[in-house]
């Protein structure tokens, strides 16, 4: 049987979207993620709707492409929103600094030096504010798993797609709330 509802069978022990996300979230990303929803609901759907609305009343749904796009546009709004509302009631905010600021915890900004002498500076969020760029990694990555709980100058041996990686901790930072 082929359709486009076929995909391909994937084992969900080893399937990675199956892995249970951590449910914190730094009050930064929570808001982002707040004004993210807002916007969603006030803007951009009502504008999705009058689209929508506009382009059925063109005539002819069943040949009416600007119709077909903007109600599968206005879908996948509406899901996202969905997904948004749920998610931001499952989370738990993380408002407050750890007792113990001389080891990483949720939201710490970490400086590592490699074997190279190399520095890199990254902080521990949630999985809903990852970013790349900002170098904010997820609780839930390999590395992140590696430095929870360790102090200053700790050595940090870490399985990397180019092999193994070792790190020491040169410094550690929370952002005052």
């Amino acid at each position: 049987m082929k359709g486009r509802n076929m995909t391909r069978w994937r084992d969900p022990a080893k399937d990675p979207r199956q892995e249970k996300k951590t449910d914190l979230i730094t009050p930064e990303g929570y808001a982002s993620m707040q004004s993210l929803l807002d916007h969603l609901v006030r803007v951009r759907r009502p504008e999705q709707s009058r689209k929508t609305g506009e382009a059925a009343a063109q005539g002819d749904r069943s040949e009416n492409a600007d119709y077909t796009y903007n109600k599968k546009a206005l879908n996948g709004t509406i899901a996202r929103i969905a997904y948004l509302q749920k998610r931001l009631d499952a989370l738990t905010v993380v408002d407050r600094l750890p007792a113990d600021r001389e080891r990483v915890f949720f939201s710490a900004w970490v400086t590592l030096e490699d074997d190279d002498g190399e520095e890199m500076r990254i902080r521990i969020v949630g999985p809903d504010e990852t970013d790349n760029k900002k170098h904010w990694i997820s609780v839930d990555a390999p590395l992140a798993r590696a430095l929870l709980g360790k102090p200053l100058d700790a050595e940090v041996t870490v399985d990397a797609p180019g092999g193994e990686t070792t790190y020491i901790i040169t410094d550690i930072a929370y952002a005052e709330r």
